[in-house]
C-alpha cells in the first residue's frame, strides 16, 4: 500500500510561547478515520556542531539540563534564530558557547528530532580548524564547561554510552562516519 500523507482538516492552538508552540490537529488519514487529537510541538530548528580544533579535538560542551535532570556531555550548538542560515547559526552558536571560530563548515545530516509530535528539524554540521578567538558570551541560563577530546576519546565514550542526548550522538556516528573515523 502507498503511503499518503495525512490531510489537515484544523488545527487550534493550545499554547504559543518563544520556546515552544502545542497545537491540535483534527486529521484525516487515507483510510478516512477522521482523528481529531493529534497534538503537535512546534519549535525552532535547532543546529549541531561536530567542531574540530586545529589540533584535531573535538570540542564538546558539558551542562545541566532540567528537564532531565542530568549534567549532560554534548556537541555545541542551539537554536535557529528567526530566518537565519543554518549554517550562520552553527558558526554564531559556537563562538557565543566556546569561543571558537572555524575555517570550514560542511552540512553533515539533517535530522528530525522526534517527527511523530514535533515540527522542528536538526541540521549537522561538521566544522575544521577551529581556533579560540573570543571569551564564551553565554545566554543568561546558559553555564557550561567547554572540553577538548580526541577522536579515539569521542568514540570511547560514545562505546560507554557517555553521550546522553540521543541527537547529540547521532550526530558524532555522523560525524565520525564523515571523518573515516568509523
Amino acid at each position: 500500500m502507498e503511503i499518503l500523507k495525512w490531510q489537515k482538516l484544523s488545527t487550534r492552538y493550545l499554547v504559543k510561547e518563544r520556546w515552544a508552540t502545542l497545537r491540535v490537529d483534527t486529521v484525516k488519514l487515507q483510510t478516512g478515520v477522521v482523528k481529531d487529537d493529534y497534538y503537535v510541538l512546534e519549535y525552532s530548528n535547532w543546529v549541531n556542531a561536530i567542531a574540530l580544533t586545529r589540533e584535531n579535538k573535538i570540542i564538546l560542551v558539558r551542562q545541566y539540563r532540567h528537564a532531565a535532570d542530568i549534567v549532560s556531555l554534548e556537541v555545541p550548538g542551539g537554536v535557529i534564530d528567526g530566518d537565519e542560515a543554518p549554517e550562520d547559526a552553527v558558526k554564531r552558536e559556537l563562538l557565543e558557547e566556546t569561543g571558537y571560530s572555524f575555517d570550514q563548515a560542511e552540512l553533515i545530516t539533517t535530522l528530525y528530532p522526534n517527527p511523530a509530535t514535533s515540527t522542528n528539524v536538526t541540521f549537522t554540521y561538521l566544522l575544521t580548524g577551529g581556533v579560540k578567538t573570543h571569551e564564551q558570551h553565554l545566554d543568561e541560563h546558559e553555564i557550561l564547561n567547554v572540553e577538548e577530546y580526541t577522536i579515539e576519546e569521542v568514540k570511547q565514550l560514545l562505546k560507554d554510552n557517555k553521550i546522553d542526548q540521543a541527537l547529540h550522538a547521532a550526530a558524532l556516528f555522523y560525524g565520525l562516519l564523515k571523518l573515516g573515523a568509523l
